[in-house]
Formats: C-alpha cells, structure tokens, sequence
C-alpha cells in the first residue's frame, strides 16, 4: 500500500470512529435511556474539556518520549476499550464520566493525525499544501460513512452505535502501529519555561484588542458548532411522535439527512479561496456567521414533506458554508496577524476558544435552556422555539462582530499563505 492511501485510511478511520455516535448520541439519549437535557449538555461539554486538557499535553510527549504513530495507536485502543463500557451506563452521571474518559483519549488524537500525516509526507519528499487536503477530505467521507452505517443498521437510538465505533477504534490503533516511524523532533528547547511547552505564551495576545475580540468571537461562535451535532438529529427524529411524518424518510433516514451537511462541508471548502480572495477574512467570518441564522432559522420552519423538507435540506447545504468559512478563515487571520514565533501556539489557542471553551459554554448553556423553558412536561421539546432562539443568538453574534471587529482585506497578505 502506498503512502498517500496509507494516509487516507488513517484520515478515513479517523473520523468515522467519532461519526458512528456523534450526531445520533442525541436519539439514543433522548428518545432511549429518557434523559434530561442538561445532563446532556454536560455530556457533550466532555469534548470542549478534553479540547482544553490533553492536545498540549499529549503535543509534548510526541515532542520529546514517543513517537507520534504509537502514541496515536495507544490512544485510540483506549479510546475503543472505553466505547465498550457505554451502553452500560443506567445514570446519566456515570454515562458522563466514561465519556470523559473516551473523550480525553480521542480529542488529541485529531492534531495529533494531521502531525503524523505532515510528518511522514514531508519526509518522504511529498508536497504537503498539494497533497494533504485530498487525504484530510476523506475525513469527512469517513464521518458521513459512519453516519450512514449506524443509521442503516438500525442503530441510531441504540448503545451500539458505540460498539461500532470501538470496534473500528481498535483497528485503527492497531493500525497506527504500522505506519512509518515519526519519533520526537524535539523543538521544544529543554529549558523553555513550561509556559513556553504548553502553548501559553499565546495568551499574551489578548493584550492585543483586535486579537483579544477576535478570539471572544471565537469562542461564542464555538457555541453555535456543537448545537446542530447535539439536537439536529433527535430534531428530525422527533417528528415520529407526529403520526403524519411518522413514516417519512426523513424520520427513518434521519441521520442520513444530517450527512447532507457534511457532504456540503466538503463541497463549501472548494469556494474558500474564491471567496477569501474576492471579500476578505472579515466578510468571509461574516458570511460563516449570518450563515449560522440560516441554518437554525430554515430549522425552525423545517418539516419532513414538501416546502418545509426543502427547507430542511437547504440548512444542511448552508452547514457547510457555515462551518468552513469561519474554522477556516479565522485560522488564516491567525496566520496572517501572528509573530512566527508563537504562530502553532495562537493555532493552538484558536481551537481551545472554539472547540474548549466554546463548546463547553454552548452545551451547557443549551442544555440548562432547553431543560428549563423548552421541554413540555410530557419530555417533548419545543423545537420551532429552540431553532429560534439560537438564530437569534448567532444573528446578535454576527451583529456586533460588524460592528466591533475592524480589519482590512489585504489580498497580497493572502497570497503569502500557501494553505
């Protein structure tokens, strides 16, 4: 097997071992076990503290004791073993804590792929801006697969769902194992101040105002990224409680209709560099943030026949444009506006607010709210409300980032950035 296919399994695995649960954890904890909304909320915050914990962490180890492949395959067995004890959990509680566990385990293996993939390109003489993106899309392949798996078979509100992903987990691990060696490279100079090891001089940029307000932004609008993960399925799945819409596609193939955003996500990232080019990083935010009032607001109006099922799907395709252009041009503003020297710590500090602190504030948040003044006695929840309300929240959002963030289009400092 060659390089780039060896590459484009571990890409694929990657992410299909988190797309077997992801998006239908939501039917399974809702619709099955009868859970509350905020325990939900706190089971979801599992990826945003683990975003915070162990990235670092685990960045110094491949950095200094082991290489990045075994450290990668270990993580992902205990990932897998720990998969196994969920559909065990009888309390919300205990459900939480195994999922920190598997969460603590999978979210640093994220970075820690893309290193890997860089690694072992790089030193086999590859160009990595021309040959990385086709194998970093098949990550989004293997999400959409795994969605489609655990819908397919019946799976989407059972704890198998679970056992999918451990299963394939633990191959991936096993799988780790085999590719080239990619041993410490040591950069980190042995007396940098622990500060310096663990990416924290970056916060020095939040003395910078333009820089502290973009990465507030950052952070609210991490919020808004995890709402459709956790509620867009149990939504659509809810319309079988309708006797009319019981026996929809849309009902039985949910999941498969919420793979319609992540399609469109691997579409949308094709537009960027027009779009980037032609409006600038701030429009482009922009777009991604209005974006996002599209997406809950067609929610809210959505139904699964006729006009409303349009709807429906025309808010999965404005995902993707919702989702891109936001990670993606606010990486490149932290490219463009960073000293060289402390450029992977800003990166670094730019996932924290969106995928750590971001995403711990919008599930939580939610949670608590739809908890308290979106679920009717009976369990059912309030959806056309819910959908309005976070429309609202991203619409004030993109409002005053309008109005507060300034920063001018500069197409030559784009031209700099070779990806």
């Amino acid at each position: 097997m060659n390089l780039k296919l060896r590459l484009t399994v571990l890409s694929f695995l990657q992410f299909f071992v988190w797309g077997a649960w992801l998006i239908t954890i939501g039917v399974y904890w809702f619709g099955t076990k009868q859970w509350g909304g905020e325990e939900f909320g706190k089971v979801f915050a599992t990826l945003g503290i683990a975003s915070i914990i162990m990235p670092a962490l685990t960045g110094i180890i491949a950095d200094r004791w082991m290489n990045a492949e075994r450290l990668y395959g270990i993580l992902h067995i205990l990932y897998g073993i720990t998969l196994f004890f969920i559909p065990q959990m009888t309390t919300p509680d205990s459900f939480f804590w195994v999922m920190l566990i598997a969460m603590l385990f999978y979210m640093p293996t994220i970075s820690l792929s893309n290193s890997i993939a860089y690694y072992i390109l790089k030193n086999n003489s590859y160009d990595v801006v021309k040959e990385f993106p086709p194998i970093r899309v098949w990550g989004t392949i293997g999400f959409i697969a795994a969605m489609w798996l655990t819908n397919l078979s019946g799976n989407k509100d059972s704890g198998n769902q679970f056992i999918i992903a451990a299963v394939f987990a633990i191959i991936l691990g096993i799988y780790a194992f085999t590719l080239p060696k990619c041993p410490p490279q040591n950069l980190i100079p042995k007396d940098a101040s622990l500060s310096e090891k663990l990416g924290l001089n970056a916060f020095s940029l939040f003395k910078d105002y333009k820089m502290a307000l973009f990465f507030f932004f950052s952070m609210f609008l991490g919020a808004a990224l995890q709402l459709t993960n956790m509620y867009g399925d149990v939504f659509l799945s809810d319309f079988g409680k309708i006797p009319e819409y019981a026996e929809s596609f849309v009902v039985k193939r949910s999941t498969i209709i919420m793979s319609i955003s992540q399609i469109s996500e691997t579409l949308f990232i094709l537009a960027i560099p027009f779009f980037l080019k032609r409006y600038g990083i701030k429009n482009v935010m922009l777009i991604s943030m209005f974006a996002w009032v599209l997406r809950f607001g067609l929610f809210a109006f959505g139904v699964p026949v006729g006009f409303g099922l349009g709807l429906i799907i025309l808010s999965c395709i404005v995902y993707g444009m919702a989702f891109d252009f936001f990670n993606i041009s606010g990486s490149l503003f932290v490219e463009t506006t960073t000293d060289y020297k402390i450029r992977s710590s800003a990166q670094g500090l730019f996932m924290m607010m969106t995928n750590g602190f971001g995403a711990i504030m919008g599930s939580l948040v939610s949670g608590w709210l739809i908890q308290k003044y979106f679920t009717l006695p009976n369990g059912d929840k309030m959806w056309h409300e819910i959908w309005l309300v976070f429309a609202a929240y991203a619409f004030v959002i993109a409002v005053l980032f309008a109005i507060m963030f300034k920063h001018k289009h500069n197409p030559e400092e784009l031209g700099e950035i070779k990806h």
